[in-house]
């Protein structure tokens, strides 16, 4: 077989350019030069953490055990130490195997072959063998997906846009009833096996054949909607108690086995005896403490419990701003997220008693108010609640994540975005979108047509953040100032509202939000997955369906210009999925595409997530793909027991970018 290894041109920039990760040892201290090398080997071995202690916010619990199902980062963060996929991504965010010891394809991308190793096993809670895992698991996995009784349509719209067959046996599932459904799976002679383009010759091969060249397809092995299921398990658990399933009675293949689970307390992580990965470096145990803010977290971490905290505004404003500070010289800015974060609309609000908010629909269906916000919104205040010492080093121009794919002579996607959209350079002092002039002519423009339509000023905005979480008020009275400041509390002003435990249930399914603010990271190497999200008429689109609600717009003199461009922009995605042929053509072509959304403010965007911590882990050893789910996989973590500093984190982020 013809390996390609992601040696596409592209892929290969992406891997080779991008601030990652760093492979060598680091954060331990200068040795004396008479130590010998195994006094150095045993002084290192003393500051790596065996057992590793971290918070998490309460907020970001687990509703699902089912990584097939999740897709919320907030719950894949756990749940990727517990399933293994395919591939895996390294400290340089390059693809390398993981179950499949070797892939690749001999079409230029139309098929694509995984070779399954040996030795990956199946396991319960307590460690004990299960089944082995195989070809066959992964192909059961992507049954249960497409499945819509299953998986009720979670994670369907990326292998309907790669995957031969998979979009009609989805709709063929949606015809049958839940028990011929549930009855389905993707055992030979099954119509899973007629109608999808998988094949498994045999438990060491898995085939994917593409629904047209697809020479990207490999970076979605490291997405949450491919990794494996054993049929054994569903036949053990039934498909209902799979949907249901918790750490006691779920089968793991990963690297740890979640041995407690205190729902918003504590997560406890124990080291897999049969995973396949012998030679990796993992902690014996590593606790989940699910704390309230980072407020508790900084306290927490102060005392000795935590071996890693994100700092607050006023911590690092505490910290830096004190040169005899305990924590003055360990600052760490951590690296971004690699999540693009956006202002999401929501076109069809309620009210509370579920009737339509007509004042609101009304005006953000109006382009001139949206315009109002994308040259009017200045941020800078809001990312000083990330970022207080180098706030616009958190300015987003764009929806697509920078780094994500670069063209055939090393230009990163965004640049063509910057070109087509006519903006700046960033300067480092203020947003680079703001136009005060253009926001007056739009501000006039706005009062004038939704005046006449009977819009009502100023226009309410309805925030909501979670009840208990004092850092999320903060950030919300922060940008309940920036909206009044840049946009004038005679023409929108901002309510904030709470919900007490899910966001989902409370918020967004009952359709109560104006705005939401969330990030997107890539699914796999391609701009479709960001762009894709936001189309109209497509039930998978994960915001059109969950936050945007553009779907249940019905057209009329209020509304038809905004479905109007919802429609064009959808085509311009669709014409740029079509292109495979011409890698440059096709990122030119979305460039169009996200250009368009954003001069319309389809969405707007937002920031990245870079702030400041103190940490006792390398975060340059980690896992960093631009694309999947792995990032907070703990596996190949260096650590320090005695925390990193300022200084030798600047000298591991040197080296690591030398190193690339």
């Amino acid at each position: 077989m013809k390996k390609m290894f992601r040696r596409l041109v592209a892929l290969l920039l992406v891997s080779s350019l991008m601030l990652s990760g760093c492979s060598t040892a680091s954060g331990e201290k200068q040795s004396d030069s008479s130590q010998t090398t195994a006094d150095v080997d045993e002084q290192e071995n003393l500051n790596e953490i065996e057992d590793l202690v971290i918070p998490k916010i309460a907020t970001s619990e687990l509703s699902t055990f089912n990584i097939l199902y999740s897709e919320l980062s907030a719950e894949t963060q756990f749940l990727t130490n517990m399933w293994d996929a395919l591939l895996e991504a390294d400290s340089y965010g390059r693809l390398v195997p993981a179950i499949a010891e070797d892939w690749g394809t001999e079409d230029n991308g139309l098929s694509w072959t995984f070779k399954i190793r040996d030795g990956v096993k199946w396991v319960d809670v307590d460690g004990n063998e299960k089944a082995d895992c195989t070809s066959y698991d992964f192909a059961t996995g992507m049954e249960w997906v497409l499945n819509f009784y299953k998986n009720e349509s979670a994670h369907t719209s990326q292998p309907m846009e790669l995957i031969d067959g998979a979009k009609e046996y989805y709709e063929y599932t949606k015809t049958l009833t839940q028990e011929e459904a549930y009855a389905l799976t993707a055992g030979e002679g099954s119509k899973f096996q007629e109608m999808v383009g998988i094949s498994t010759p045999d438990e060491h091969t898995i085939t994917y054949r593409c629904v047209a060249e697809k020479t990207y397809f490999d970076t979605v092995a490291i997405w949450a909607g491919m990794y494996p299921l054993s049929q054994a398990m569903v036949d053990e658990l039934g498909v209902d108690g799979v949907k249901s399933m918790n750490n006691e009675n779920m089968w793991y293949n990963g690297c740890y086995l979640m041995t407690t689970f205190v729902p918003g307390n504590e997560k406890v992580f124990t080291k897999n005896p049969k995973y396949w990965d012998q030679d990796c470096k993992r902690f014996n145990t590593v606790t989940i403490k699910m704390v309230e803010s980072n407020d508790i977290a900084f306290q927490m971490y102060q005392s000795g419990e935590l071996d890693y905290v994100s700092l607050t505004e006023s911590n690092v404003n505490t910290i830096n701003g004190d040169e005899n500070n305990t924590y003055h010289n360990q600052m760490i800015e951590w690296p971004t997220d690699f999540r693009s974060y956006q202002f999401h609309f929501n076109y069809d609000k309620r009210n509370e008693d579920g009737t339509p908010d007509e004042n609101w629909n009304t005006a953000i269906a109006n382009e001139a108010f949206r315009l109002c916000w994308y040259y009017g919104l200045d941020l800078t205040p809001y990312f000083s609640r990330t970022n207080a010492v180098n706030p616009m080093s958190c300015e987003n121009n764009f929806y697509s994540m920078k780094g994500l794919i670069y063209t055939s002579d090393g230009t990163d996607y965004t640049e063509l975005i910057r070109k087509e959209l006519g903006l700046p350079e960033a300067n480092g002092e203020t947003p680079a979108r703001l136009d005060a002039d253009k926001l007056a002519q739009y501000k006039q423009q706005a009062i004038k047509e939704l005046t006449d339509l009977g819009v009502t000023f100023p226009v309410m905005v309805d925030h909501y953040i979670a009840a208990s979480n004092q850092a999320a008020l903060d950030s919300a009275n922060v940008l309940k100032q920036a909206i009044s400041d840049s946009l004038g509390d005679d023409f929108v002003q901002m309510n904030i509202k709470t919900y007490v435990s899910s966001a989902s249930q409370e918020v967004y399914n009952p359709k109560l939000q104006s705005i939401n603010i969330s990030g997107w990271g890539a699914d796999y190497g391609d701009p479709q997955n960001y762009l894709g999200q936001e189309t109209y008429g497509n039930d998978t689109a994960y915001y059109t369906k969950t936050v945007s609600n553009i779907n249940d717009v019905e057209e009329n003199e209020k509304t038809k210009d905004l479905l109007d461009t919802y429609k064009e922009y959808t085509s311009l995605v669709e014409a740029a999925d079509a292109i495979h042929d011409d890698m440059d053509a096709r990122l030119e072509a979305y460039a169009k595409a996200e250009a368009y959304m954003i001069q319309h403010v389809l969405t707007m965007p937002a920031y990245y997530n870079i702030g400041w911590v103190l940490t006792k882990i390398n975060p340059y050893s980690k896992m960093k793909a631009m694309f999947g789910c792995q990032n907070e996989k703990m596996k190949n973590w260096e650590t320090n027991a005695e925390g990193y500093t300022t200084e030798e984190m600047e000298k591991i982020a040197a080296e690591h970018e030398a190193n690339q």
